[in-house]
């Protein structure tokens, strides 16, 4: 028995798409090619792998025992000719970047340049989703985190930390005046999330020395939209520093009692799933992204006058 490494990637396709048609068209093959392919593979390994009913097809039991190690046939591919060109200077190919838009913006595109300048064959591709995804239904090699993760099956490396500290605009501050302690802050316009409800805990303790759950005055669901509001004098907001760092420093925004914010540095994250390979477009970028962070993690920490 012989297995291709087409029938393997037909199997994933399917697996990964929920469906023959959507495989189909992910590959950009008919759907009589990945029925037969299928087939086939399914013959060398004396099994069904699929079960076919009228709206869909679920893994059978040795199906799902197969696709860890289909996945690890395929990385293991892709790796040694990832690793093959790397040798040759020739790092080549597509990767799959996903980050929640804010951090996209700010701190990844920034960067995306100098890797492009490391890397000019790599064909990159961003995409932004605000939560958890599927990295393998999404078809992303590479996803960056803030906050601990809870996934087993992904694997993950530290990039670095964020810092969460309060701001506003002086002109808000002019107008409402600056707070100097925890109540006066909460008679004050706070700038909220609607979801999730977590990160409206701030870091701050009450007389009890419990962790203070803020009332938003005006609630959003993306960290972008709560600084283009704290921008126009609308409020107090709690940001970290990798958003508001510059805004700072260029004196639009003004810190909010940093002598009583609880240090808070969140873990920001690379993941990606656990394979026996890795490919190098991800090794290469991964190393890339701790050495850049780190650097970008001291320069925020100097724009707003703290000692790394």
């Amino acid at each position: 028995m012989k297995l291709n490494l087409e029938e393997v990637g037909v199997f994933l396709a399917i697996v990964d798409t929920g469906s023959m048609t959507a495989a189909a068209d992910r590959l950009g093959q008919p759907v009589s090619t990945v029925s037969r392919l299928l087939a086939r593979l399914e013959g060398k390994l004396g099994t069904a792998l699929l079960r076919r009913t009228t709206r869909r097809l679920d893994l059978t039991d040795e199906g799902s025992a197969f696709v860890p190690d289909a996945r690890d046939i395929v990385a293991a591919v892709q790796s040694a000719e990832d690793r093959s060109m790397a040798r040759r200077g020739n790092l080549s190919g597509q990767l799959r970047l996903d980050a929640a838009t804010p951090f996209m913006l700010h701190v990844l595109v920034p960067l995306m340049p100098g890797y492009r300048a490391r890397h000019p064959n790599v064909t990159l591709s961003l995409s932004s989703n605000e939560g958890f995804i599927d990295l393998l239904e999404r078809r992303v090699d590479l996803a960056v985190r803030i906050g601990e993760l809870k996934d087993s099956t992904l694997h993950s490396r530290l990039l670095g930390h964020s810092r969460i500290r309060m701001a506003a605009t002086p002109g808000y501050l002019r107008r409402y005046g600056t707070p100097h302690d925890l109540p006066a802050l909460l008679r004050h316009e706070l700038l909220g999330f609607s979801e999730p409800q977590i990160l409206n805990v701030w870091p701050l303790q009450d007389a009890d020395g419990k962790p203070v759950r803020i009332v938003p005055t005006v609630l959003a669901t993306s960290g972008e939209t709560l600084r283009q509001l704290a921008l126009q004098d609308m409020g107090i907001v709690c940001m970290a520093d990798w958003m508001i760092a510059d805004d700072i420093a260029g004196g639009r925004l003004v810190e909010v009692l940093p002598h009583l914010l609880t240090e808070v540095r969140r873990p920001i994250q690379a993941v990606y799933y656990r394979h026996s390979a890795v490919s190098a477009k991800i090794d290469s970028m991964v190393a890339y992204l701790a050495e850049a962070l780190q650097e970008k993690e001291q320069a925020w920490l100097r724009r707003v006058g703290r000692p790394a």
